[in-house]
């Protein structure tokens, strides 16, 4: 007797993954073509998941130039898609990596909220509030920051 099988749809995972220059112009490139490379797998500018990944995407960017910069070395952004269906929720990975290991951020739970007046300290307070998960990973050299988002259809 042979054994009943079942037949999965096919899942289609894209990635993208580049590496920009550790400056301020180098951020705003990187959210830019993050943004256009989601538009294009289907993600549409200015829909939820958009606004949430721009916004993401943008504070992850800033702080690899801000804090994990080491001059001539560049900051990788790392993007996964796996698009889903009305029965099971999609997934986006949004990584930034940079080459400073020394200034590891805080982690999930870790965050303070900056003194007040204070003009900076929040970047990762949006990433805890938008994110469905995240969290930041050691590589050699430096450090890696993941966020998820859970798209749901």
């Amino acid at each position: 007797m042979e054994a009943p099988t079942t037949t999965q749809p096919p899942v289609t995972v894209r990635v993208f993954k580049h590496q920009y220059p550790a400056v301020p112009r180098g951020a705003r490139l990187a959210r830019r073509v993050g943004l256009h490379k989601l538009h294009t797998w289907g993600v549409p500018y200015l829909s939820d998941a958009s606004e949430s990944a721009a916004l993401i995407l943008g504070e992850l960017a800033a702080n690899a130039v801000t804090h994990g910069r080491v001059p001539g070395r560049d900051f990788e952004l790392r993007l996964s898609y796996m698009p889903g269906d009305p029965e099971a929720p999609g997934l986006l990975r949004i990584e930034v990596s940079d080459t400073r290991g020394e200034r590891r951020p805080p982690g999930p739970g870790e965050i303070t909220a900056p003194e007040d007046g204070s003009d900076s300290g929040r970047g990762l307070l949006i990433v805890e509030a938008l994110a469905d998960r995240w969290t930041v990973l050691d590589r050699d050299p430096g450090k890696t920051v993941r966020a998820e988002l859970d798209l749901l259809y």
